[in-house]
Order: C-alpha cells, then sequence, then structure tokens
C-alpha cells in the first residue's frame, strides 16, 4: 500500500473518530429540549444539567479529532484541502461558527443562574447540535455524489478545481445526507444518555432511540441507494450492509434494555457509513458532478518526503491520542442521575 492510500485511509479513520465520538455529543445537545421535561422548574434544570454532565469531560477532546482530519488532509492533500475550503467556503464557515457558538454555550452556560443568561447559552448548544451534523452531512455526501469541477492547464500540469456556487451544495442527495446524519446523531446521543444515566431520563432517552432510530434506518437506505446506484462499488455496498444491519441492532438491543450493545449498534453504523462514503470516493479525493472531471487522489496529494515525514509522526502521536482518549472515557465511565445534581442557589 502505497503512503496515498495509506493517508487516505487515516483520513477515514480520523473521520470515523470524529463522528463517533462526536455524533452522540451533538446528540445529546439535540435532546436537550425534549428529555428536560420535569415536574418543576428545579427538576427541568437539574435534568439538563445531568445531560450536559454526561458530555462534560468529553466534548472538547472528541473535537480534536476533526482539528486532526483538517490538518491531515492540509498536509497530506493540500489541493484537496484547497477545493474544499474554496468551493465549500461559506458552508465551512457556518460549520466553524457553528462549531464556536456551541462550544461557547457548554463552557459559559454553568458561569451564571440568571435563567435569560442559561436560556440564550442553552439555545446555541441545542441549535448547534442540529446544525453542526446536518452541514458535515451536506459536505461530506456533496464530495461523494459530486462537485461541479473544471480543469485549469498551468504550464504542463493540470488542476482541477470548484466551478460552482454556494447553491450548488444544496442538492436533494446532499441535503438528505445532512438530515440522516443529523438523525443518527439523534439516536446515537439517546444510546449514549440512556448509557451514562440512571432514573426517568434513561427510560425516556431509549424510548426516544427507538422512534429516531426507525427514522433514521429509513432515511439511511434511500441515501444509499441514492449515492450507491452511481457511485457504489462492491465493497462500498457490503459496508453499508453492515451498517444498516447495525443499526437494525441496536434498535432491537435498544428495546430489551442493552444500552452499551446498541450503542456499539450506533457506533458502527456511523463508522461503516463513512467507511462506505469513503470507498465511494477512492481513487479520488472529489468525484466530479455529471461530465465534470475528479480530483484524484495522486493528483491532490503532497510530495512523497512530506508524506513518509506526517507517517513518521503519525506512528508516534496517533497511540498518544487514542490511549487519553481511552483513558477519559475509563475514568467517566460512571451512570449519573438528577439526585447527583447540587442545587443551585438561584435555580432557573
Amino acid at each position: 500500500m502505497d503512503l496515498i492510500t495509506v493517508w487516505f485511509v487515516l483520513l477515514a479513520v480520523l473521520w470515523t473518530g470524529y463522528l463517533v465520538l462526536e455524533g452522540f455529543d451533538f446528540g445529546v445537545g439535540m435532546l436537550l429540549p425534549v428529555l428536560d421535561r420535569g415536574d418543576t422548574t428545579q427538576e427541568s434544570s437539574s435534568r439538563r444539567r445531568t445531560l450536559l454532565t454526561t458530555i462534560g469531560p468529553h466534548w472538547d477532546g472528541n473535537e480534536v479529532w476533526l482539528l486532526t482530519a483538517g490538518g491531515a488532509t492540509f498536509a497530506a492533500f493540500p489541493h484537496w484541502y484547497a477545493t474544499m475550503f474554496s468551493g465549500m467556503y461559506l458552508a465551512l464557515l457556518l460549520l466553524l461558527v457553528t462549531l464556536i457558538l456551541r462550544n461557547m454555550g457548554l463552557e459559559y452556560r454553568h458561569k451564571r443562574t440568571d435563567a435569560t443568561w442559561v436560556a440564550r447559552w442553552d439555545l446555541t448548544i441545542i441549535a448547534g447540535s442540529v446544525l453542526a451534523p446536518f452541514l458535515v452531512g451536506v459536505a461530506l455526501t456533496n464530495l461523494v455524489d459530486g462537485l461541479p469541477m473544471t480543469e485549469h492547464l498551468a504550464g504542463t500540469t493540470r488542476y482541477t478545481e470548484f466551478d460552482g456556487s454556494f447553491l450548488s451544495l444544496l442538492t436533494p442527495v446532499a441535503l438528505l445526507g445532512g438530515l440522516t446524519l443529523t438523525v443518527l446523531c439523534l439516536t446515537h446521543g439517546a444510546h449514549f444518555v440512556a448509557l451514562k444515566t440512571a432514573g426517568p431520563i434513561r427510560q425516556e432517552a431509549r424510548r426516544l432511540a427507538t422512534r429516531s432510530g426507525l427514522v433514521a434506518a429509513v432515511l439511511a437506505v434511500a441515501l444509499f441507494l441514492l449515492l450507491g446506484v452511481g457511485r457504489g462499488t462492491t465493497a462500498s455496498w457490503v459496508a453499508a450492509g453492515v451498517a444498516a444491519v447495525a443499526l437494525l441492532a441496536a434498535i432491537a438491543a435498544n428495546a430489551k434494555g442493552a444500552e452499551g450493545w446498541a450503542f456499539t449498534g450506533t457506533s458502527t453504523t456511523i463508522a461503516m457509513t463513512v467507511v462506505s462514503y469513503f470507498l465511494m470516493l477512492f481513487p479520488n479525493a472529489i468525484n466530479g458532478r455529471g461530465s465534470s472531471p475528479d480530483l484524484t487522489l495522486e493528483a491532490a496529494a503532497s510530495s512523497p518526503l512530506t508524506l513518509t515525514i506526517m507517517t513518521w509522526a503519525a506512528v508516534v502521536f496517533t497511540p498518544i491520542m487514542l490511549g487519553y482518549t481511552v483513558w477519559t472515557y475509563w475514568v467517566f465511565r460512571r451512570r449519573l442521575s438528577v439526585e447527583h445534581m447540587p442545587a443551585l442557589a438561584d435555580a432557573h
């Protein structure tokens, strides 16, 4: 396996790690206005704080995977990075602002107990948790489904560049990809809440996960059929099939109260969805739409020397990142309940 393929595979691993870990993060944020319904204002407040505490030790570490994926793309495939950030500039800027505001909400909502202060930051968390996976899903689906591209000749070198607008990103298939990932993250987050909490929140999360899981399954089938007809390979269809089976297994496990297996199922679904997407891309970095040329991995890649240096760096630092992630989840593995939340001096 040459270094270009190695780094393509590593990017798939990084995106898998990000969407599996940040996926439940987004899902918990989406669940704030759904699972916070207590009999009193105090109970509702405690429910929200319980939900946010489940992801409190993890959300910022989960985003390291996205930063690493972006940095690795820039270093290993600079033409791919440049084409994405020029063609999807507005969409990626919106994603960046969304993540910043969401993170500010997670950091600042607990700084004061004023009801208006908390409500406004909660709104940024909820909106960011919905919009971020939607934008990521739209972007990744566009790479697979195809973008309008054109070729330019500079001397003896041919460059493939984006040749569209922001509106050209909003195709029905891309929007379906965004919606599918959003609902899948909602289901993934509900399984995580059921796994990490006790009491009424746990039971409500399980019921919600069943309903959203069925919706995610229908959307995913439609998405894979639309993408697979034009871009599918034997390997990508197999990966998509594994993703579908894992999602159905997650729904069944959740119905039986096996929260750990349910969470494993949606984790597998997300992972195999990323694998299927990357298999439909290979050997391209960006598929061309219609008769547009493709941007190949070979054309987008850095020099062999750069890839070699990056490979040695990855050998050193990847185990450190994985070890830290595993350690964090092990330390904060216990369940939480509303009773664990201390009363606020000025409850909202």
